[in-house]
């Protein structure tokens, strides 16, 4: 099995996540030694922060917040959901439905252990984030606040108050479930199998009143340009994420992600015989990275990590685990969750 890639935010998401800790009142520099973050750092656009680190940040701010619902406000998603160029781009673009097809992409540059795509609707689109690559629990705090970001995104580039038809997430349900209705605009459904958001096709043709089409031509550039120094342009790069959207749906066929890249079936097989990769093989490590972010979090069981995964039974993922990690899925979710116990139960008592 190949090394699995290191995932990792932009400096400029995390830096808005550490000055949101900051306007709630949180000891941020503390909070950012605690998981191991340099904060300086975060002043330079260039770094990037291993997602596992992310988490931690997200871990130790939840401790020490003394309310439910951390990073549960639209006011503050708005203001420190800090994009960068990918907010310039949607920016200068015509209208969500256009900037958005885009963003499955360009996802990548705020962080590689997100994915985003557009699902239709008979009532308009369902806007679908993935988290990806994490070795440990990922807390909930951290989800929300991504998911709402997204949400508070449509209104600041359209300039309205846009409702969702309707909102799942992955988390549990809440104690009390008031701060999520009033954060979303509706009570979104909890213990779902993906995390996303139904808008009506009409809000997401809505104008933006800042389209430029020169400056969202040169966004557009600067953000590919972006993606390729980060390894992003690569067809395996992308296999894989597509790859990581269709899991749960089951295994997913070559040329059905040929036909999600816009490539004949032939023509993928050719780009990944020159990236000295087989798609057997980035499904294979997908499903592994995948394996190993599931089975941390205790609150799927096997079952449904097999389903997550694309198996048609559990037996196929005995039988994965053994040879990635050596050992059955219970006892290596056994060892991964040991280290973690007592950090696990601390975050769950404070996002309640």
């Amino acid at each position: 099995m190949n090394p699995l890639p290191q995932r990792t935010s932009s400096a400029a998401w995390v830096r808005g996540i550490a000055e949101l800790f900051a306007s709630e009142g949180l000891p941020v520099q503390a909070l950012c030694t605690q998981a191991d973050i340099d904060l300086g750092s975060l002043q330079h656009p260039h770094t990037r922060v291993d997602v596992d680190r992310v988490s931690r940040l997200w871990e130790a701010a939840a401790r020490h917040h003394d309310r439910p619902g951390l990073g549960l406000d639209r006011q503050l998603a708005a203001r420190y959901g800090k994009l960068d160029l990918v907010g310039h781009a949607l920016a200068s673009g015509p209208n969500l439905l256009e900037g958005f097809k885009h963003l499955d992409r360009h996802m990548a540059l705020i962080s590689d252990a997100t994915t985003f795509s557009m699902e239709r609707d008979p009532r308009g689109y369902w806007m679908v984030l993935n988290h990806i690559g994490a070795s440990r629990p990922i807390p909930r705090q951290r989800v929300e606040f991504a998911v709402l970001t997204l949400l508070t995104l449509c209104d600041w580039l359209t300039r309205r108050d846009l409702t969702p038809l309707a909102v799942e997430l992955i988390t549990p349900a809440p104690t009390d479930d008031a701060r999520h209705r009033t954060a979303f605009g509706v009570l979104p459904r909890f213990g779902q199998p993906i995390n996303r958001f139904l808008m009506a096709e009409a809000d997401l043709l809505q104008p933006i009143p800042t389209h430029n089409p020169g400056l969202w031509a040169l966004h557009e550039q600067l953000v590919e340009a972006e993606l390729g120094q980060l390894g992003q342009s690569l067809v395996s790069a992308k296999v894989r994420t597509e790859i990581s959207r269709m899991l749960h749906l089951g295994e997913p066929r070559r040329e059905d992600v040929a036909a999600r890249l816009h490539l004949t079936d032939r023509t993928l097989q050719r780009r990944l015989q020159a990236e000295s990769v087989s798609f057997q093989q980035l499904l294979d490590d997908t499903r592994s990275e995948l394996a190993r972010q599931y089975l941390a979090d205790p609150r799927r069981s096997l079952a449904e990590v097999a389903d997550q995964l694309g198996f048609s039974d559990q037996s196929n993922l005995f039988r994965a685990c053994k040879r990635w990690f050596g050992m059955p899925p219970g006892q290596y979710r056994q060892q991964l969750l040991q280290p973690a116990a007592g950090l696990a139960a601390q975050g769950a008592m404070a996002s309640l």
